[in-house]
């Protein structure tokens, strides 16, 4: 176990950090007393749940046909006048 007072702490963060990854590292604040605990953050990537949106899509292909017949209409319109 290691006992720092604040003071040393502040000066010398970054020693006490990587002290705390494979000791108990106490720091003394007047009469507090309190522990530097190491534990690593594991990000999880969130899994997502389908939603409307999802169930909507169309795929590129959809998208293209799609288009093309637009297109097409707004000519044949155009054309027209």
């Amino acid at each position: 176990m290691v006992l720092v007072n604040s003071a040393e702490f502040a000066t010398q963060q970054e020693k006490y950090f990587n002290l705390a990854m494979d000791n108990e590292v106490h720091i003394k604040r007047g009469q507090s007393l309190f522990r530097l605990v190491y534990e690593p953050v594991v990000e999880e990537q969130p899994i997502l749940e389908p939603d409307e949106d999802f169930y909507n899509a169309i795929t590129i292909d959809e998208l293209k046909e799609r288009m093309s017949v637009s297109i097409r209409n707004f000519f044949a319109d155009k054309q027209c006048k």
